[in-house]
């Protein structure tokens, strides 16, 4: 692990303080812990806008489940 210093006004500190303590962990643990949080929300909004920017590339022109439904009817005994 690496130590780093970051800048917080003192609002947001104390709300960490108590954050940390409510969850009965230190300071550093709830900061790295939103931190992947923060991380992982911002990668599933970029996978989101990359699905939505390939949907509107490809946009679907017509159903096709027509064509499986022959397949998903039972066979006459």
């Amino acid at each position: 692990m690496e130590t780093i210093q970051i800048v917080l006004d003192k609002k947001l500190l104390h709300a960490a303080d108590l954050a940390a303590r409510h969850t009965k962990q230190n300071r550093s643990a709830l900061v790295r812990e939103a931190l992947r949080e923060h991380l992982r929300r911002m990668e599933l909004r970029a996978r989101e806008e990359r699905d939505r920017e390939g949907y509107l590339r490809q946009p679907r022109t017509h159903d096709k489940s027509h064509l499986w439904e022959a397949e998903a009817v039972w066979p006459a005994e």
